[in-house]
């Protein structure tokens, strides 16, 4: 029997809500980067402008990376992953909408956060939403980059330890982006460029990667 892409998104919130902690955790660690940060640096105005983009970027990162090994390897070994192969559900829109969710909950919430930039880093208005513009588009890309490596990792027991060192050679040349074009705003240049090329392969990544994960996840239940 065919199921919609909405059925799979309110199973997957509902599983979200069932483990509130679990995605509370992002939220802390990129709380406890973005505040001892600035306590660390001091009261240096220009060096903590200066640093800014990048610690916030960084503690986005972590907390998108956090959690993205157990993505789909709880749903592979208590059989989950085997009921939804042997019902047909489309494997793409189900990866799709657990990483819909998963976004929602840790790089969404984290774009509103990136506000607490201007207060903690005394970085201008404009830089802020900039900040949060280029999380926005280049987040998406971020985590279809984790969800492949976390994939491919399945059957192995150190796939924690290989999803980063999978991941983050690609995921470089994004926050490169990312932070090249706040800083192009910050200077009063025109960053939206940047930010639509970063959008753009969010864009991609979304299309392309449901289906590369449900391939990676068919061969890992026939395996």
């Amino acid at each position: 029997m065919s199921v919609g892409f909405g059925t799979l998104w309110r199973r997957e919130w509902q599983l979200k809500q069932q483990h509130t902690v679990q995605w509370l955790y992002p939220l802390v660690l990129f709380l406890l980067i973005v505040t001892l940060f600035p306590l660390a640096l001091g009261t240096e105005v220009n060096l903590l402008r200066q640093l800014a983009v990048p610690a916030v970027w960084i503690a986005a990162l972590l907390a998108l990376l956090l959690g993205t090994d157990g993505l789909f390897r709880a749903e592979r070994d208590n059989g989950v992953l085997a009921q939804l192969m042997v019902a047909r559900t489309p494997l793409p829109l189900w990866v799709l909408a657990r990483l819909a969710v998963h976004w929602l909950t840790s790089a969404g919430l984290v774009t509103v956060l990136a506000m607490l930039a201007m207060p903690l880093f005394g970085l201008p208005a404009k830089s802020t939403w900039a900040l949060m513009a280029s999380i926005v588009a280049g987040s998406p890309l971020l985590l279809c980059l984790s969800a492949i490596a976390s994939s491919l990792t399945l059957s192995l027991k150190s796939g924690a330890v290989l999803v980063p060192l999978i991941a983050l050679p690609m995921q470089l040349p994004v926050l490169i982006f990312a932070t090249g074009a706040v800083e192009r705003v910050g200077m009063g240049m025109d960053g939206l460029p940047i930010l639509a090329l970063l959008l753009a392969g969010s864009i991609v990544a979304v299309l392309v990667t449901p289906w590369v994960i449900g391939y990676t996840l068919k061969l890992s239940w026939l395996s």
